[in-house]
C-alpha cells in the first residue's frame, strides 16, 4: 500500500519529486526519465505512469536551469521510440501465442483481419495521435503488433509521433513552466493533462460503440 500511495503522489506531484531527485542525484535524473517513459510506452501493464505531465515538468526544469534541454529531449525521445518499438514487438510475438489463432475460442479471424486492415490503413495516424492520450499511448503499439501492422510502417510513425510528442510538450514546458501563473497552478495543469485526454478517449469510444450498435 505504501508503494501505491507513493506512486499516486508521484503522479500528482511529479514536479516536486522530480526537482527533489535532481537536487539529490544530479545526472541520474536522465536515467529516471528514460526508465519512466520507456516503461510507460513499452510495457502494456504500466499505462498509469505519468507521461505528458512528466515531459512538461522536465521541460520546465530545463527552463529553470535544473536540467539540460538538449539532453532531456534526446533521452526522452530515445525512451519513447524504443518503448513503443518494444511494445509492438511484444504484441507481434505474443499475440499469436496468446490467441493460438484459429485453434482458440478467443480468436476471431474476421476481427483480426479487420484490425489488421485498419492498422495498415489508419495505423499511422493512430500511433501518432495515441501519443497524446494516456492509456491509449501504451496499448496502441501493442495492438499494432498483435494486428501484424507492417514493422517498417509502424517504425516510421513511431518516430514521427515520438518527435512531435516529446519535443512539443518538453518545449512547451521549457517556455511556459517558468511563468508565475503556470507555477502557481501547476497541480491543476497536471490534473488537466491526465483527465482531459482520458475523457476525450472515453467519449470517442462511447460514440463509436453507439455508432456500431446503430
Amino acid at each position: 500500500m505504501e508503494y501505491v500511495a507513493f506512486l499516486i503522489d508521484f503522479i500528482l506531484h511529479v514536479d516536486v519529486h522530480l526537482e527533489a531527485f535532481v537536487r539529490n542525484y544530479g545526472l541520474w535524473v536522465y536515467a529516471l526519465l528514460f526508465l519512466i517513459i520507456f516503461v510507460e510506452t513499452g510495457l502494456v501493464v504500466m499505462p498509469f505512469l505519468p507521461g505528458d505531465s512528466l515531459l512538461f515538468v522536465a521541460g520546465a526544469l530545463c527552463g529553470l536551469g535544473f536540467m539540460d534541454y538538449a539532453a532531456t529531449c534526446a533521452v526522452m525521445l530515445a525512451a519513447a521510440i524504443l518503448g513503443d518499438q518494444c511494445n509492438y514487438t511484444i504484441g507481434r510475438y505474443f499475440g499469436p501465442k496468446v490467441f493460438r489463432w484459429e485453434q482458440s475460442r478467443w480468436f476471431n479471424k474476421n476481427v483480426f483481419d479487420q484490425t489488421h486492415a485498419f492498422y495498415e490503413k489508419y495505423g499511422g495516424i493512430t500511433i501518432i495521435v495515441a501519443r497524446f492520450a494516456p492509456f491509449l499511448r501504451t496499448f496502441a503499439p501493442f495492438v499494432a503488433g498483435v494486428a501484424a501492422m507492417t514493422r517498417t510502417k509502424f517504425t516510421t510513425y513511431n518516430v514521427v509521433g515520438a518527435v512531435i510528442w516529446v519535443m512539443g510538450i518538453v518545449t512547451a514546458g521549457y517556455f511556459l513552466g517558468g511563468l508565475p501563473w503556470v507555477k502557481a497552478n501547476l497541480d491543476k495543469i497536471i490534473w488537466a493533462m491526465i483527465l482531459i485526454p482520458g475523457l476525450i478517449v472515453l467519449a470517442g469510444a462511447w460514440r463509436a460503440r453507439r455508432a456500431a450498435a446503430a
